[in-house]
């Protein structure tokens, strides 16, 4: 069956957190925003670790794919 979840998924996680990094290196000198994360810059480091999980959904796609195919030759 040709249905992959992981392709969609990949690109959802990899798309929000390089405009969370963004937003994350936009913000980093204001203190202010996060006050309430101990002084954390949160967006920077949520969307570094929702771009490795898009990248690895993206990856293990591409992997298995291309394993498929392998298979059928």
């Amino acid at each position: 069956m040709g249905l992959d979840i992981k392709i969609p998924i990949g690109l959802m996680f990899s798309i929000l957190g390089i405009i969370l990094t963004i937003l994350g290196i936009v913000t980093h000198g204001d203190p202010e925003i996060y006050e309430k994360s101990l002084g954390h810059n949160i967006n920077l480091w949520s969307g570094a670790f929702m771009i490795a999980f898009g990248a690895f959904m993206l990856l293990t796609s591409t992997l298995v794919r291309k394993k498929k195919l392998g298979d059928q030759l």
